[in-house]
């Protein structure tokens, strides 16, 4: 019997809207009208290109490609349609998305295998907005990336209940780049490592912004950068001392 699934090497793509339970008290009834517009920006990107629904619960999706490449441009549409729609009631509805390529096995009942688990795992530990990729789908898709997309690296992360996977950040152009540490399961041990990286992202996406002109990455850091660049350096260069004396001193 065939499957409506793609099958051999498929990339999926879960998401998930972060805060949705605060969305439904602040929203109550308009909270419905959130979901459904939700259910159909993504559904008319990832359909556009070339993925197949899996399954939704509530306000998540579940979706497979034959290629990464279309997994991350249709993530990467998602991600800039709900980001210019007109939401009810004013709401700021953020969507986390998570992309892992493998070779599932593939039964009556869908997907079958840890690949689907470790895809799950990478969509949960992101924030709304934000686009985690495995490395699998990394290398997969190479330089093949919709105008205006980059990739940044966010090192080795450990997952729940799955082996630990070297992660990847969809850099979506006018979106924000920058983001708390990872929903991950990060021990004491690598604390340290985790807050120096954070503030290394934090400074690079910032500078980006200065020398690029593009949107800062939060309010914040923005009026830095109307105060000026030397003070801007300044600042930085204390929020990478204090990365370094916290992993020195404690770690």
């Amino acid at each position: 019997m065939s499957t409506p699934y793609p099958a051999g090497t498929v990339t999926f793509l879960f998401t998930d809207i972060e805060g949705s339970t605060k969305l439904l008290q602040e929203l109550g009834d308009e909270y419905g009208m959130v979901v459904a517009d939700h259910r159909r920006i993504l559904r008319d990107a990832f359909g556009s290109a070339g993925g197949r629904e899996v399954d939704t619960q509530g306000d998540a999706f579940f979706y497979s490609f034959a290629r990464a490449r279309d997994a991350v441009a249709a993530a990467a549409a998602g991600q800039h349609a709900l980001a210019a729609h007109d939401w009810p009631g004013g709401a700021q509805v953020r969507v986390r998305m998570g992309l892992h390529t493998g070779e599932p096995a593939v039964g009556e009942e869908g997907y079958v295998g840890m690949d689907v688990v470790r895809a799950a795992r990478i969509c949960s530990a992101g924030h709304g907005g934000q686009v985690l990729l495995s490395e699998t789908t990394r290398a997969l898709v190479g330089g093949d990336l919709p105008e205006g997309v980059s990739i940044r690296d966010l090192g080795e992360q450990k997952l729940k209940d799955v082996r630990a996977e070297h992660l990847y950040q969809l850099e979506l152009g006018d979106s924000p780049s920058y983001f708390p540490l990872l929903r991950t399961e990060g021990s004491s041990k690598d604390f340290g490592d985790r807050i120096s990286r954070h503030v290394e992202s934090m400074v690079e996406a910032q500078l980006q912004s200065v020398f690029t002109g593009s949107k800062p990455p939060t309010a914040k850091m923005a009026g830095l950068t109307a105060i000026g660049i030397g003070t801007l350096l300044a600042v930085l260069g204390v929020l990478v001392g204090i990365g370094f004396l916290v992993k020195t001193l404690f770690f």
